[in-house]
């Protein structure tokens, strides 16, 4: 792997071969043991959210607005601002927005890599405004709407190494010690179907990647699937049925502890 091509390009251009190219390799884990839980925990969100399953049949406004938007983004003809669109108001739902914590779309971060400046962009991703830090990332993998691969989990880890040599950045220009590790926590969302990340950034990989070279150690970042009932329908069925929607939105309330909610 360490003769593999390294080359100056956005994060948006990231492919499985870069994670390759740096040592970056991807891990399942079971959901209970991504979360460090026992159970995971039930959603804190109003009982009408669990129990009706359509927009139309809401009583309560703010429920009305969250499965409207998870019933567009459902629908990959509505372009792919939808996703993007859900997700920012689901996380307001979920209480991942909060005082000083902004959830930002299409943000480009500065990216180093092969010796050059580039940016990596995200979809959405979760700002904490008083520290100018990225907390949360979110990129979308739009294989609903039947286009060519575009590599999420790629394009995710290269935003992650980004935000957080940026972090770092931030550090040194206060006066502080730049981080020597952190894990950015991610999502990659298909449709309304997410798959949750824990991504350990180093300065050792974030220099490696800025000066095009292969590192000795390897990274591994894992993730997990929400356990729904039908696997195999997941990113079709997303979060439209109610028992996919309960177990979706438990994930959603585990991963609050590693983002740092």
């Amino acid at each position: 792997m360490s003769k593999l091509i390294r080359s100056p390009k956005s994060g948006s251009g990231w492919t499985s071969n870069d994670l390759a190219s740096y040592h970056i390799n991807l891990q399942e884990q079971e959901a209970l043991q991504f979360f460090g839980v026992q159970v995971l925990p039930q959603p804190e969100v109003d009982p009408e959210i669990l129990n009706t399953l359509d927009a139309k049949a809401m009583h309560q406004e703010n429920n009305t607005e969250l499965i409207s938007m998870l019933e567009l983004a459902m629908t990959p003809t509505r372009g792919e601002t939808a996703v993007a669109d859900f997700v920012r108001v689901l996380f307001e739902y979920l209480g991942y927005v909060r005082l000083g914590w902004l959830a930002r779309t299409r943000v480009e971060i500065p990216f180093h890599i092969c010796g050059e400046a580039r940016k990596a962009k995200t979809k959405v991703c979760l700002v904490d405004h008083y520290h100018n830090n990225i907390t949360l990332l979110v990129q979308e993998d739009r294989r609903l709407a039947n286009t060519a691969p575009i590599h999420a989990q790629a394009k995710l880890v290269a935003g992650a190494v980004a935000a957080f040599t940026e972090i770092n950045g931030d550090r040194v220009a206060m006066g502080l010690s730049p981080l020597a590790e952190k894990v950015i926590p991610g999502i990659v969302m298909a449709g309304t179907m997410p798959t949750f990340f824990k991504i350990p950034v180093t300065q050792t990989l974030a220099k490696h990647i800025a000066y095009g070279t292969y590192p000795s150690a390897e990274t591994v970042v894992t993730y997990c699937y929400p356990p729904v009932p039908r696997p195999a329908s997941r990113y079709s069925e997303g979060m439209k049925p109610l028992d996919n929607r309960r177990e979706v939105l438990r994930c959603f309330e585990a991963f609050k502890v590693i983002v740092g909610i």
